[in-house]
């Protein structure tokens, strides 16, 4: 049966936004990340990042730029001992044709069949309004950090009944309690 999974978007959640990064040297892991992602982990789930990446359809820098900045944020987690079990990105710039830049659910179908995962058992973390879209798109449950961009959503998120969390770490505590939910709702059938 496939498994449930934590989808994250990379930059503004799990990294410093620095919009377009594309020297290694740039990338710095946010507070409350490494603890965050390493008490989502605990629960069995995959991590996979699912990360819009325009800047390389925009030509802001090559393929070859983005793979080095995202090889740095895998040392950086692998050195705190977080494993991510896929990396996925979109290149397109807004406006290309494609079926992977979010909130369209392309990355999060490639990694359900890659990886063997449910997405409609899942949570997406991100820190922009098209990460919770792409959570609704796929059928998971959508979670809205302030870190990066995720503040100028916050009043949005909060309208809507998004779960806004403080971080990563606040994330996972929100995820716990969402299970919980759905083991009381579970039990009661």
């Amino acid at each position: 049966m496939p498994s449930p999974a934590i989808f994250l978007d990379r930059d503004g959640t799990i990294i410093v936004e620095k919009n377009y990064p594309s020297d290694p040297d740039q990338v710095a892991l946010l507070p409350g990340a490494v603890d965050g992602l390493k008490s989502m982990a605990r629960r069995g789930f995959p991590l996979v990042v699912v990360s819009n990446q325009s800047g390389i359809g925009r030509g802001y820098f090559s393929v070859e730029q983005a793979d080095a900045v995202q090889d740095r944020v895998r040392d950086l987690l692998a050195r705190e001992g977080v494993e991510i079990a896929g990396w996925y990105r979109c290149p397109h710039a807004p406006g290309e044709e494609c079926a992977c830049r979010k909130p369209s659910p392309g990355m999060i179908q490639d990694a359900a069949r890659d990886l063997d995962l449910d997405p409609a058992r899942s949570f997406v973390i991100g820190d922009k309004w098209s990460d919770v879209e792409l959570a609704a798109a796929v059928g998971a449950a959508g979670l809205l950090v302030v870190t990066g961009h995720g503040y100028l959503d916050a009043e949005r998120a909060r309208d809507e009944g998004v779960p806004i969390c403080r971080d990563l770490l606040d994330a996972s505590g929100e995820i716990d309690r969402l299970l919980a939910l759905q083991d009381v709702a579970r039990s009661a059938l």
